[in-house]
């Protein structure tokens, strides 16, 4: 009994240790991973065991994407303005662009034709830039709207009216204009500019035929009138 009575009292004043607290080194050692870094499969080599710590890096916007996103605004904001334009002044905003674009358009084609020894006709290129300004983009202006007005929808069949009309009408006009205004400009007399004409006009047009129909189908059918 006194054996019994001596156990029951070392177990009442013996104090279980409690559970060792979680302590810093713990807390660290769960934020480390291993790294496996497994050489080429050979025999003899050896594992290598590396220990890093974990960290968490929030990288920033690259620089590229917010210079793409300017230009991007920037274009948007052109296009807005240039919208604009065409809605306030189309006549000048259209003899601009096509100024800009028979400026282009001959310069392409000097670099193409240029012999190596030749240099650029400038003069031809004002030529082409004052064409473009002065009567181009001022009659295609009024021959869209024009057309718009008394063939307002925009159907197959209304389309092909539209077409056949360019192609009838506004189409030698405008290249009479051109080869005698360019003869002109170059002092040609008014015989020679009539030769030029019984020369040249009846091949251009044919050749145009390959191209401008379907460019004038796309244009009646799709652009909206103020844009064309």
């Amino acid at each position: 009994m006194r054996i019994i009575a001596s156990i029951n009292r070392f177990r009442r004043t013996t104090v279980c240790p409690s559970p060792q607290p979680i302590t810093k080194h713990h807390q660290n050692h769960q934020q480390w991973r291993r790294i496996y870094t497994r050489t080429h499969h050979h025999p003899g080599n050896v594992v290598r065991v590396s220990k890093t710590p974990r960290r968490f890096c929030f990288s920033s916007i690259p620089s590229h994407s917010y210079s793409s996103s300017s230009s991007s605004d920037s274009r948007m904001g052109f296009l807005k303005w240039y919208l604009g334009m065409l809605e306030s002044r189309p006549v000048i905003t259209k003899a601009i662009t096509s100024s800009l674009i028979y400026t282009a358009a001959d310069l392409t084609s000097q670099i193409i034709t240029l012999p190596p020894a030749g240099s650029f006709d400038s003069a031809r290129t004002l030529r082409m830039a004052g064409f473009g300004m002065l009567l181009v983009g001022p009659s295609q202006h009024l021959w869209f709207n024009f057309i718009g007005r008394i063939l307002p929808k925009r159907d197959v069949v209304t389309t092909l009216k539209k077409l056949c009309m360019g192609q009838a009408l506004y189409g030698p006009c405008l290249n009479g204009v051109f080869f005698s205004y360019n003869a002109a400009l170059q002092g040609e007399s008014g015989n020679e500019i009539v030769a030029r004409l019984k020369r040249d006009l009846l091949p251009t047009l044919m050749n145009g035929l390959m191209f401008w129909p379907m460019c004038d189908f796309l244009t009646y059918k799709v652009i909206p009138v103020h844009l064309q």
